[in-house]
């Protein structure tokens, strides 16, 4: 994901009738498996099985209904086409997704409109959100985000203070190890081209102590990292032990 500008102040931006066809063939590439984001879309069902079984443990959830986050509210901060956030109103919650790319913003409202699905679309920065006062969420998800921003410790930090007492926070991301050059960024990008060149910056990317490191203090106890692996033979993402490329880590606040 592209880092954006970020715009002045929080906004619900609205799609003109005009625009609709805009966005609604953006939103047609940001859905389309096989488009430039389709990493996003192997990656998928392997993180929204983590992410269900994770959150419905928390909150003692029965996973087995048919909407197992009923009664919660979940922010997607980075939340590009809505890749994540339909998902998890389909689940049965509340969703709030935030993206300072207002361009993504207006596709993943075109798109849940599509799907006749009703999601809180923003375009800004949990910085925003926060100067805006709004009440902690019981999950925020920061899912693909954190190698992106300028200051990881401080998105962090405020991402960790839009979490309720009692609520938890998902960060995933690729690790900055020699094995995650090689994968996922020199792999990925020069020899599959899953991705766009220059999609991610070795340097950029974060580390799971620089996470922990970096939510010291904020209430929030991060957990072991999860590993989530692909396997080129069944061309499938799965979840593992090894967090060596891409991994995604729960933190909890105490209630």
């Amino acid at each position: 994901m592209a880092q954006a500008a970020a715009p002045e102040t929080i906004s619900r931006p609205s799609v003109d009738p005009q625009e609709v066809e805009k966005f609604s063939r953006m939103a047609a590439e940001w859905w389309d498996p096989d488009s430039k984001f389709k990493p996003l879309h192997k990656f998928n069902p392997a993180r929204l099985s983590w992410l269900r079984s994770a959150i419905t443990a928390h909150f003692g959830f029965d996973d087995s209904a048919a909407e197992p986050f009923k009664g919660l509210r979940i922010l997607d901060i980075g939340c590009g086409g809505g890749l994540i956030s339909e998902p998890m109103a389909r689940l049965g919650a509340s969703v709030t997704a935030v993206d300072a790319a207002e361009a993504n913003i207006k596709t993943a409202m075109v798109h849940a409109q599509e799907m006749g699905l009703a999601i809180d679309y923003r375009h800004g920065t949990a910085e925003q959100l926060i100067e805006a006062g709004e009440q902690p969420f019981d999950v925020v998800l920061n899912l693909e985000v954190v190698e992106h921003v300028a200051d990881p410790d401080a998105f962090l930090k405020d991402c960790a203070a839009l979490v309720k007492p009692g609520g938890m926070m998902v960060v995933g991301t690729i690790n900055r190890t020699p094995r995650a050059f090689v994968t996922a960024i020199f792999g990925a990008e020069w020899v599959m081209g899953w991705l766009p060149k220059g999609t991610h910056r070795f340097r950029k990317l974060v580390k799971p102590e620089e996470i922990r490191a970096a939510l010291s203090g904020t209430g929030l106890t991060p957990e072991e990292p999860v590993g989530v692996s692909y396997n080129p033979l069944n061309d499938q993402f799965s979840i593992t032990g090894d967090a060596g490329v891409n991994y995604m880590l729960a933190a909890k606040k105490a209630g």
